[in-house]
């Protein structure tokens, strides 16, 4: 199947965990007009099925950009709920002029796409990233503390919380899996820090209290760490569970985590997650900006169904870019 539609809007990883809730919320605003699209077409039309064909099919490999991109037909909006690790995919979406939407929260790839500006812009394209709760969200929270603060900021914090009793879906437990046991470059740290390291106690609303939090590779602070112009950006991280928070820093500390080189290992463990229920669904985040002068301000946010908001979002996202016109072309993060 292709997309003949000029409306069409395609979701790639329609029928994950996200990606569903990005196909549901766009068929009740424009059935027939939403694309679940992924390699496996049985299990894209098996999710059409159960939409009673609101949502309709649609194969496409991301191993195959060029291929992928023909497939679009006359998408206007295309969602990515799937990462591939390069932009090459974003690319001919944009060189197509059909706008993108993507919800990764891996800076690197992120960079990669940000760069295609240009060819956004003369192809009137649009392109928003950071869709999703983190990055997303925690982005605008922090943007609103260092505007309320009344000063130029010094740093920004984020801190997350995730509920391990949600059905995450595959994709997202492996990018967390993945990233457990690395270090990265942090916005205002010389060298590299560890993730699940420099823990940083947060009051959380919601009822989930005081919690010990530890520095994550999300996207969020090095885009925050450009846009907002502040030295010193982190965005840490911990679940529900404090029982399998302390866990993990254990191990990290130790260097049992080591093991997780070994992509075995990290795909048992992806599959012992995906099974497994330690907690709730519930999610909360909270940013703070301080001043040069030690002012603070801080925000919060908090809710069930990490992997339903982020869909809901990036739904209402390509909602707005189907909209004739959208905003000025150009890579939005």
């Amino acid at each position: 199947m292709r997309v003949d539609r000029a409306t069409g809007i395609v979701v790639v990883g329609g029928y994950g965990a996200v990606g569903r809730t990005v196909c549901t919320e766009l068929a009740e605003r424009f059935p027939g007009r939403a694309f679940a699209a992924g390699r496996d077409r049985g299990r894209a039309e098996a999710f059409s099925r159960q939409t009673g064909g609101r949502v309709l099919p649609l194969r496409l490999d991301l191993a195959d950009p060029g291929s992928a991109a023909g497939a679009l037909g006359g998408a206007r909006v295309v969602v990515a709920c799937a990462e591939t690790g390069d932009a090459a995919f974003a690319s001919e979406v944009l060189g197509r002029g059909v706008h993108f939407v993507d919800v990764s929260a891996t800076h690197d790839y992120l960079r990669l796409v940000e760069a295609l500006d240009a060819l956004a812009r003369r192809r009137g394209a649009t392109a928003v990233l950071s869709v999703g709760l983190v990055p997303g969200l925690t982005n605008l929270l922090a943007r609103h503390c260092a505007d309320a603060l009344g000063e130029e900021p010094r740093g920004v914090d984020v801190s997350v919380l995730l509920g391990l009793g949600e059905a995450h879906g595959e994709e997202g437990i492996r990018w967390v899996v993945e990233n457990l046991d690395r270090r990265f470059e942090a916005p205002g740290v010389p060298g590299t820090v560890p993730t699940f390291g420099d823990p940083r106690t947060t009051l959380f609303p919601g009822g989930f209290g005081r919690r010990a939090c530890y520095r994550f590779d999300f996207a969020d602070q090095h885009v925050l760490a450009r846009t907002i112009g502040v030295g010193r950006a982190a965005t840490r991280l911990c679940f529900d569970s404090v029982a399998a928070t302390r866990l993990l820093a254990l191990l990290k500390k130790t260097g049992a985590l080591r093991v997780l080189r070994h992509r075995g290992t990290r795909e048992a463990l992806v599959t012992v997650l995906g099974r497994l229920r330690l907690g709730s669904d519930g999610f909360a985040v909270v940013a703070e900006a301080e001043g040069k002068r030690g002012r603070r301000h801080s925000c919060s946010a908090w809710g069930r169904g990490e992997g339903r908001a982020t869909g809901v979002v990036a739904a209402l996202v390509a909602e707005r870019l189907n909209a004739s016109p959208p905003w000025t072309t150009a890579c939005f993060t």
